[in-house]
C-alpha cells in the first residue's frame, strides 16, 4: 500500500517554507496545498492595483527552467509561488502558477511544462532568483543530511583501513581560535570509533587525517547555506533592479559550497580507492566494478570547472544547477566509499550464510563455525554496520553461488539505494546515524564553556614556575598576600570601568543581594582598603577574573591576573617608580623576550585634550577611543571620534598630531617642557613635574632604557588619575599588552571613605604563559610535569614492601613514587617517560641479600646499597 504523502501548505497565516518541504514536494514525497485565504487576499490586492495603475505588465518565460532537472524545476516553481503570495502579486500570475504546480509538482511524474509559455507579472530576474532559491533549498536539505552521513562513512573507512586516527584528538582551545566545526567533526568520529581495536594499526593516511578539516569546512558552509536559504524561501519578490544583487549574493554562498563539495568528493574517493587497493584487492570482480562505476576526481574537476565558468559569466541559474549536479556526484562517491568499507569489514559471505550479527556476537557465532575471526570495531560503527546489514538482508537478492556477479550487482543496487536522499528509507538511515552519535556515552562527557580552558600537567608545570618567579619578585618588595571573593556586590563594581562596564558578568538574582563576578583585582582591593579603614597597604594578589568578552586568540572570559598595589601617602612619585621597577624585574626574570614599557600620565593626557579643544565632559570617552590606537589606525579612530562622539575634524586632527609623539622619556619630557601650551595648562604642567621626578629615579635604578614615553597611551579605565603604563613585547610576537597599570588616587574614596592614593600594576599572565609555552616548543625542550626524584620499583606483587620503602623516603622529604610490576622494563619505561632521575629496584635476589639496587636512569649505571642505608645514600646523591 502506498504511503500517504504529507501535505505542505503555503500562503497561510504564520506558515513558512522550509528546505525540507521544498525538497519533499519537488521529489513527490509531499503534496502542495495553497491556503484559500491567501488566494483571496491576492485577488483583492490585484483588483486594487488594477484600478490604480495602467503600467505595462512584465513577464518571464518558463525557458529559465529548461536546463534544470525535474526536481529542480518543481522546487523553483514552489518557491516562486510562495514569493508571489508573500508579495500580494496579481491573481493572474498566482492562479497560472498554482494551476501548473498543483498538476505537475504534486505528482511524481516528469514535469509537464511548455518552456515557450510565459507568466505575467513576474520579471525574468524574479524568476531567476526563485529558481536559485529553489535549487538552494534542495542543496540545503541534501547538504545537511550529507554532513551527518559522510562522517559516519568516514568512520567505517577508518575501521576498514585500520587507519591512524590521532588527527582526531582535537580540543577546543576556548579562546575562539579553534575552528568549531573541525573540532566537532573530530569529536563525532571519536564517538563512532570508541572501543575499536581495528584503528591505529597503520600509518598516517592523508585521506583520513584530513577528515576533520575537510568535513568541518563542509559542515560550516552547509550551516551558512541553511541560514541564507531560509531567508530567501520566505521573502517577498524584490524590485527587478534588486534581483541581480540577490542572485549574486545567493551564489556567493553556493560557490563556497561547491569548493567544499569538491574537497569532500576528492577525499572520499581517495579513501575508497585505498580500501579497494589494499583491503579487497584479492577479489578480482568487485574492485574492478568499484573503480569502473565510482565517479572519478577528473569528473569532479570538469564539473567544477563548468560551474566556475557559469559563475564568471553570471549565468547564475546554470551555476546553481551545476552545484546541484556536483553534490549528486559527491553523494555517489560517498556511497561507493561506504560500500567498499562495508564489504572490507564484513565480506560477501554474510549474504549466503545469512549471518546478520556484528562484533562480539558475530565472533561467537563464527567461533562455532570456525569461519570468522573476532571483529571488534567501534561501538558506533558496530551499530551502523548492523543496521546496514539488517536493511540489506530485508531486500530481495539472489544468493545462488553460481551467480556471484549478479549477486554483487544486486547488492550494489540495494546498498546505493539506502544512501539515496530521495529514497524513503534514507531518513531512517539518517536518524540512525544521529541516534548513534547522540546516544553514545562519550557524548555525555562534560563540555567547557566558551572562553575557558583546562590546563594539562605540562602547562601547569610552566604556570607554577611563572607564579613562583612572580611571587618571589612581589615578596622582594615587601608585599603581603591578599585574597578576595570571586564575586562582589554589583554596586561595588559598577561605574569603575567606563565603557568596559558592559563586560561585567552579572550573577542571577537569587532573591537576595545583586552580585557580579569580579572584573579585575584592583577594585576589590580598593573596596578592601576602604572597608577596613586602612591608610597604607602594600599587597599582591594572584587570582582569576571574569569578563563577558568575545573569545578570540589569546583572549578568554576567565583568566588569571597578578596584581601588585601600593596604597597610602609616600614620597612623591616613589611608589610609581617602584611598580615600574617591579614590572621590569618581572619581565626580565620571566625571560619571555624583548619588551618595552609604554608610559604616559592621565593629567598630561587631559591637558592635551583641553589644549586641542575637547570639551571636558568628553575626556573619558575620547580617551577610550585613543586607547584603541594600538589596534586601529588613527584614521579609524578619527572616524569614531567625529562620527560617533561628535568632535570636529579640526580637533581630531590636533589630537592626531600629539598622539604621534613617542620616544625616550627624558628627551620627550624636555620637548614637552618647551611647549608653552602644556606649561600653561595646570593639569599638564603638574604631570610634567611628576614625570621628571619619576624619570630621575628610573635612571638611577638603571631601568629607564626599558621605558618609552608615548602620548598615545590612554588606558580606558575611568579610575586612573596619574601615571599610566603598559608593557608590550617587541618584534614578531603580536600578543597585545602583557602588563599594565597606573595611579588611581580617587578609587578608594568612591566607597565613601577618605581618599587613599594608590598605584598598581597588573600582569596579563595568560599571555605570558602562552609565550613561555611557545618558547619551550621552539627550543624543543621537554617539560617535566612532576618533580619526582625517585621511583621505587617493586619487581613482584609485594605492596607492603612498596609502602615501607616509599614511606621512608617521604619521611626524609624525598619526592618519590612507587610502582609494582613483575617486568623490569615496565619500571624503566615509566621512569624514562616521566624523566625520573633515580630508581630503587627490589626483586627476590635483593630481598634475600638484604640490599636494594639504585639506578641512575640517565647514565644507566646501577649501584647496590645495603637496605638500611638506602635513605642516607639517596639523600647524598640528591644533594639533600
Amino acid at each position: 500500500m502506498a504511503e500517504e504523502r504529507r501535505m505542505v501548505t503555503v500562503g497561510g497565516k504564520g506558515s513558512s517554507l522550509s528546505s525540507s518541504s521544498v525538497f519533499d514536494i519537488a521529489n513527490g514525497l509531499s503534496r502542495l496545498s495553497i491556503d484559500s485565504s491567501a488566494l483571496s487576499k491576492v485577488s483583492s490586492s490585484s483588483n486594487s492595483k488594477t484600478s490604480k495603475t495602467n503600467e505595462p505588465t512584465v513577464s518571464a518565460s518558463f525557458s529559465i527552467l529548461s536546463n534544470l532537472t525535474p526536481d529542480e524545476a518543481r522546487a523553483s516553481l514552489v518557491v516562486l509561488l510562495n514569493k508571489l503570495l508573500l508579495s500580494s502579486s496579481t491573481s493572474a500570475a498566482v492562479n497560472q502558477l498554482s494551476d501548473i504546480i498543483l498538476k505537475d509538482v504534486s505528482s511524481s511524474s516528469n514535469l509537464q511544462i511548455s518552456f515557450d509559455n510565459t507568466i505575467d507579472g513576474v520579471s525574468p530576474g524574479d524568476f531567476s532568483v526563485a529558481a536559485i532559491a529553489g535549487i538552494s533549498a534542495i542543496l540545503d536539505h541534501q547538504s545537511s543530511a550529507l554532513s551527518v552521513i559522510t562522517d559516519a562513512i568516514a568512520a567505517l573507512s577508518c575501521e576498514a583501513l585500520g587507519a591512524d586516527i590521532s588527527a582526531f584528538n582535537l580540543n577546543d582551545s576556548g579562546d575562539g581560535s579553534s575552528a568549531k566545526d573541525v573540532v566537532s567533526v573530530a569529536s563525532d568520529l571519536k564517538i563512532l570509533l570508541n572501543g575499536s581495536k581495528f584503528v591505529n594499526r597503520e600509518g598516517d593516511e592523508p585521506a583520513v587525517s584530513g577528515v576533520p578539516v575537510v568535513h568541518g569546512k563542509f559542515r560550516e558552509i552547509s550551516r551558512l547555506l541553511h541560514s541564507s536559504t531560509r531567508v530567501q524561501l520566505n521573502s517577498a519578490i524584490v524590485s527587478n533592479s534588486g534581483s541581480s544583487g540577490t542572485a549574486s549574493s545567493m551564489c556567493t554562498t553556493l560557490f563556497s559550497l561547491a569548493v567544499a563539495l569538491k574537497d569532500l568528493g576528492n577525499i572520499s574517493y581517495n579513501r575508497a580507492k585505498h580500501i579497494v587497493d589494499s583491503r579487497i584487492a584479492g577479489d578480482d570482480e568487485f574492485p574492478a566494478m568499484l573503480i569502473k562505476e565510482c565517479p572519478r576526481p577528473d569528473q569532479l574537476k570538469a564539473l567544477f570547472a563548468s560551474l566556475v565558468s557559469a559563475h564568471s559569466d553570471e549565468e547564475y541559474v546554470k551555476f546553481s544547477h551545476d552545484v546541484s549536479s556536483l553534490l549528486v556526484m559527491v553523494e555517489q562517491i560517498i556511497s561507493w566509499e561506504a560500500l567498499a568499507a562495508f564489504l572490507s569489514l564484513e565480506g560477501r559471505d554474510f549474504i549466503t550464510s545469512g549471518d546478520t550479527s556484528v562484533g562480539e556476537d558475530s565472533a561467537k557465532a563464527a567461533g562455532k563455525k570456525g569461519a570468522k575471526k573476532k571483529k571488534i570495531v567501534g561501538k558506533g560503527t558496530t551499530a551502523l554496520v548492523q543496521f546496514l546489514k539488517d536493511r540489506l538482508l530485508s531486500m530481495p537478492i539472489q544468493t545462488e553461488a553460481s551467480q556471484t556477479v549478479m549477486v554483487l550487482e544486486n547488492l550494489v543496487r540495494n546498498f546505493l539505494s539506502l544512501l539515496d536522499p530521495k529514497d524513503l528509507g534514507f531518513d531512517t538511515l539518517l536518524k540512525k546515524v544521529k541516534d548513534i552519535v547522540e546516544s553514545n556515552e562519550s557524548r555525555r562527557l562534560p563540555k567547557l564553556p566558551k572562553g575557558t580552558r583546562d590546563f594539562a600537567k605540562e602547562q601547569m608545570a610552566i604556570r607554577e614556575r611563572a607564579f613562583s618567579i612572580i611571587t618571589e619578585v612581589f615578596k622582594r618588595h615587601g608585599a603581603a598576600a591578599l585574597d578576595t571573593p570571586a564575586f562582589e556586590m554589583r554596586e561595588t563594581l559598577m561605574g569603575k570601568y567606563g565603557e568596559d562596564s558592559k563586560l561585567i558578568y552579572d550573577l542571577a538574582d537569587q532573591g537576595g543581594e545583586l552580585c557580579s563576578l569580579r572584573y579585575d583585582l584592583t577594585v576589590p582591593f580598593a573596596r578592601y582598603v576602604a572597608m577596613n579603614g586602612l591608610t597604607s597597604f602594600k599587597r599582591y594578589q594572584i587570582a582569576k577574573v571574569y569578563r563577558r568578552d568575545n573569545p578570540s586568540k589569546g583572549r578568554y572570559r576567565e583568566f588569571y591576573q597578578c596584581d601588585f598595589d601600593i596604597a597610602g601617602q609616600f614620597e612623591k612619585m616613589m611608589p610609581d617608580f617602584e611598580v615600574i621597577k617591579i614590572l621590569t624585574e618581572l619581565l626580565d626574570e620571566l625571560d619571555i623576550g624583548e619588551y618595552e614599557v609604554k608610559l604616559n600620565h592621565r593629567k598630561l593626557l587631559d591637558g592635551m585634550l583641553a589644549i586641542c579643544g575637547v570639551p571636558q565632559e568628553k575626556f573619558r570617552t575620547i580617551c577610550s577611543s585613543i586607547d584603541k590606537l594600538d589596534k586601529q589606525s588613527f584614521e579609524q579612530i578619527k572616524k569614531e571620534m567625529v562620527g560617533e562622539k561628535g568632535l570636529s575634524n579640526e580637533i581630531s586632527d590636533r589630537i592626531g598630531t600629539f598622539v604621534k609623539w613617542r620616544g625616550p622619556p627624558v628627551e620627550l619630557l624636555s620637548k614637552l617642557k618647551q611647549e608653552r601650551s602644556f606649561l600653561e595648562n595646570n593639569e599638564s604642567s603638574l604631570a610634567l613635574d611628576e614625570l621628571e621626578i619619576m624619570f630621575k629615579a628610573l635612571e638611577k635604578s638603571k631601568c629607564i632604557d626599558r621605558v618609552v614615553f608615548d602620548l598615545s597611551l590612554a588606558r580606558g579605565l575611568d579610575y586612573y588619575t596619574g601615571v599610566i603604563f603598559e608593557a608590550v613585547l617587541k618584534g614578531a610576537a603580536q600578543v597585545g599588552s602583557i602588563a599594565a597599570g597606573g595611579r588611581y588616587d580617587n578609587l578608594i574614596g568612591m566607597f565613601g571613605t577618605r581618599q587613599v592614593p594608590s598605584v598598581g600594576i597588573s600582569l596579563g599572565i595568560e599571555r605570558v604563559f602562552a609565550i613561555m609555552e611557545q618558547l619551550q616548543k621552539d627550543k624543543n625542550q621537554e617539560i617535566r610535569a612532576t618533580e619526582t626524584q625517585v621511583l621505587v620499583s617493586i619487581l613482584g606483587d609485594d605492596s607492603a614492601l612498596a609502602a615501607e620503602l616509599v614511606g621512608e623516603l617521604w619521611h626524609a622529604k624525598v619526592k618519590a613514587e612507587f610502582m609494582i610490576h613483575k617486568k623490569v622494563m615496565k619500571h624503566i619505561d615509566r621512569a624514562r617517560d616521566s624523566r625520573i632521575p633515580w630508581m630503587v629496584l627490589v626483586g627476590e635476589r635483593e630481598l634475600s641479600e638484604g640490599v636494594v639496587k639504585l639506578k641512575d636512569v640517565v647514565a644507566a649505571i646501577d649501584y647496590e646499597v645495603p637496605r638500611g642505608k638506602l635513605v642516607d645514600d639517596l639523600c647524598k646523591r640528591l644533594g639533600m
